[in-house]
């Protein structure tokens, strides 16, 4: 699997602290090594047909779709502005 970010998870990213950029980027390389690890609790986005969620920190979560053997990242940030549609 591979990684490909959309300009608004680029956006969410910047926004975040350097520390919590820390640990997205740990929890991304999770995502890639087994995206079903305790830590991220990923788990579909209610009334989405194909968009998940995976947890950063207790209060960061990111989203992402699956397209072949690729993550697309949507979404990084707080818990409710991400999953607010856009």
């Amino acid at each position: 699997m591979k990684l490909s970010l959309t300009k608004s998870f680029d956006k969410g990213y910047e926004k975040l602290s350097i520390e919590t950029q820390r640990h997205c980027d740990k929890q991304l390389l999770i995502l890639l090594k087994n995206p079903r690890h305790p830590s991220l609790r990923t788990k579909k986005v209610q009334g989405s047909r194909d968009v998940w969620e995976g947890r950063i920190t207790k209060d960061i979560r990111f989203t992402f779709q699956i397209i072949g053997d690729t993550y697309i990242l949507r979404r990084v940030g707080k818990h409710d502005e991400v999953l607010r549609k856009p």
